[in-house]
């Protein structure tokens, strides 16, 4: 059983309670046990938290672990303790590993290693088509008895409307979640970057923004035929913000995503052939940018997740033609996202921790983002007043691959809780 801890003094910002101030937490037997000015009980350890800000710890809704079958990239260990680095306590992982969990049988070798070595809370989603080939569905039934609770053919769309709105429909009728990576194969096949002046500059094929706004716009029409519950990851165009809104407005019970390195860089960022620069969806316009952050900011996208996707060095040293898609991000989303949006202006403190703690976790219906008294103490301390240059050398992932190397950021976790036990510290 975790022992008693008394965090003493930190500004707490709780979006589920609204609680925002100088306050005393207190954690017994892995809970919340109270919240408020001057709490004198005794505790096993008393963390000092003067000057530093108490979040629910951070629910991540997008994260590749690479395990089991690409482990040399990373695995759950290294994945878990990265994201742990960064405040997160609860992550879902997605099911495009090597084979694809696709089965109760593969999804219980990720929850038996999470619940042996993992510090963390970890989630698997379930492919929605068998070996993720877009041709027959997995059990849906059988894996929601099982405790899946969420459905997702991340890396690609389910391609046949056919089949994904029969999809759709088993998935509604087992209450469980879909996580729709939104790409029109047939409009991206080749491209590499964003089709914009700087794919041209860069003589590089480019991947049109319709690639994702036409499944997108496909995906919530099904959503609001099926009833199922929409999410949708990484969205990265301006009109993918007006397709979730037009969705909310008509009914459909969707919701939408955004990661830290589509609000913060563009196209035009990219340097040359730095496949470091290289995800997927791309990076997109300056207009872009501006609408994901209003989208934020007036609710319209409820999540910041980070589609935390770590290759090796060999592997993206190839080029943008040749790279494998995608970046690491568990390590950097908060300090990017408080550095780019909260002293940014564009969102409160508060906002903040609905985006990236109480939200994701109310989508996922999982226990967290809260630190109302009763609740699974998961929490992240953080020094938003930190100035630190990310450094990939430094990471604890095994993965380097992150266009923000040499940024300088503000924010950085200096406890992370999870279950009532310090799982990552950075003073004694």
């Amino acid at each position: 059983m975790a022992g008693s801890i008394l965090i003493r003094g930190g500004y707490i910002v709780d979006p589920d309670s609204g609680t925002e101030g100088v306050r005393d937490l207190y954690i017994e037997n892995g809970l919340v046990a109270g919240v408020s000015a001057g709490i004198t009980k005794e505790a096993d350890t008393v963390l000092d938290a003067s000057g530093l800000t108490v979040f629910p710890g951070l629910v991540d809704l997008h994260v590749h672990l690479r395990d089991p079958g690409q482990t040399h990239k990373e695995d759950l260990i290294s994945g878990t303790e990265a994201a742990a680095r960064g405040g997160v306590t609860t992550l879902l992982a997605m099911p495009n590993t090597v084979p694809p969990m696709d089965s109760i049988a593969r999804i219980d070798y990720v929850r038996n290693k999470a619940k042996a070595m993992s510090r963390i809370h970890v989630y698997q989603a379930s492919a929605i088509t068998c070996m993720m080939q877009g041709a027959e569905l997995v059990d849906i039934e059988g894996l929601a008895s099982s405790g899946i609770r969420a459905w997702s053919e991340d890396g690609k769309s389910v391609m046949n409307p056919f089949l994904m709105r029969e999809a759709m429909q088993r998935i509604a009728r087992v209450d469980g979640l879909i996580c729709d990576h939104c790409e029109d194969s047939d409009l991206a096949r080749g491209g590499v970057m964003n089709d914009d002046d700087a794919a041209a500059r860069l003589h590089l094929p480019g991947i049109p923004s319709s690639t994702e706004d036409i499944i997108a716009a496909r995906d919530v029409l099904l959503a609001m035929e099926t009833g199922v519950r929409l999410h949708l990851c990484h969205c990265s165009t301006a009109n993918s913000v007006k397709i979730v809104s037009l969705g909310k407005e008509s009914g459909a019970r969707v919701s939408a995503e955004v990661c830290p390195h589509h609000f913060v860089l563009t196209s035009d960022d990219i340097p040359g052939d730095d496949a470091n620069y290289k995800m997927n969806p791309p990076l997109r316009t300056s207009a872009d940018v501006e609408a994901l952050k209003e989208g934020l900011a007036n609710g319209t996208i409820e999540c910041i997740s980070t589609d935390h996707a770590p290759h090796s060095e060999e592997e993206k040293s190839q080029g943008f033609r040749r790279s494998p898609f995608g970046i690491v991000g568990l390590e950097t989303s908060a300090a990017l996202t408080y550095t780019e949006l909260v002293k940014g202006g564009v969102l409160t403190l508060m906002q903040m921790a609905e985006k990236m703690s109480r939200n994701p976790a109310r989508i996922l219906g999982v226990p967290g983002g809260s630190l109302k008294e009763g609740m699974p103490a998961d929490i992240a301390v953080f020094d938003f007043e930190y100035p630190w240059r990310i450094d990939p050398r430094q990471f604890v992932s095994r993965g380097r691959n992150t266009p923000f190397a040499g940024r300088e950021v503000y924010g950085a976790a200096v406890y992370t809780i999870s279950g009532g036990q310090i799982v990552y510290r950075i003073r004694p």
